[in-house]
């Protein structure tokens, strides 16, 4: 079997007397979209700024392509290719699409790579800002400004500037977070099409969306992993319906 492009071991957080995340064992292989669900408080987000450097962990390992990244700075994770979305909208209102994607493709590129060689550097932001809003079929919006925007395109456009940093993973905390129905229908179509393209850690609370989208499944609760495994066989286990899913007579 191949490596995991991402995988944690025995990897836990403590705030004091507080196990916010406690063990817990996950992997991400190539070509994978991969769901982590829970209750509020099961310590998902917690994970997930763990992987990306946004907190240290306590104990474990975190192995990205079999390197150990536990405790490195988010912006060395994010260079060595772990892009991530945040469960607020993290853009700026200000700025039009464009330029936002801009700015997230900018911080891509090496110090000394903006030094020597500016054009060249020019260049090749402008394609990765383009070719991100393409991607997230926000092409058509590129010189309108983010504010104007509805609240659905700007987590679209929270998503492009991930696609513009050139990742090789992308790490989504709850992207559909707010929404409406059919803003939540335009943004899967949008993740179907990614996780062909890239292997995708999803957080999310929209059970319909998950259950679309993900291969394999991970049940978090008081920051343990109750279950993991394929979508299909882990929704249908009794101790996650009991745990989170219902009673067993949900029709998931």
């Amino acid at each position: 079997m191949t490596e995991p492009i991402l995988e944690t071991r025995g990897l836990s957080k403590a705030y004091g007397g507080l196990i916010a995340v406690n063990q817990v064992n996950l992997s991400l292989n190539a070509g994978e979209a991969h769901a982590v669900i829970g209750p509020n408080g099961a310590g998902k987000s917690s994970l997930i700024n763990l992987l990306t450097g946004q907190i240290a962990p306590s104990a474990g390992q975190i192995l990205f392509r079999g390197r150990n990244i536990a405790g490195l700075a988010p912006h060395k994770v994010a260079r060595l290719g772990i892009g991530r979305s945040f469960q607020k909208t993290n853009i700026y209102t200000r700025l039009t699409c464009f330029e936002n994607c801009w700015l997230a493709a900018q911080a891509r590129l090496p110090h000394s790579m903006r030094f020597f060689r500016p054009a060249a550097s020019r260049a090749d932001i402008r394609r990765h800002a383009e070719e991100a809003l393409e991607t997230a079929g926000l092409a058509h919006r590129a010189h309108t400004v983010a504010s104007a925007m509805s609240y659905g395109e700007q987590r679209q456009l929270e998503i492009a500037m991930v696609l513009a940093t050139g990742p090789q993973v992308l790490a989504l905390d709850e992207p559909m977070a707010g929404m409406g129905r059919e803003e939540s229908e335009r943004v899967v179509d949008l993740l179907l099409d990614l996780r062909a393209r890239y292997p995708l850690l999803l957080v999310e609370h929209d059970m319909d969306a998950v259950f679309s989208i993900a291969h394999t499944l991970t049940v978090m609760v008081n920051g343990r992993v109750i279950a993991s495994g394929p979508t299909q066989e882990v929704r249908t286990s009794r101790e996650v319906q009991e745990a989170y899913l219902g009673d067993g007579e949900e029709a998931y």
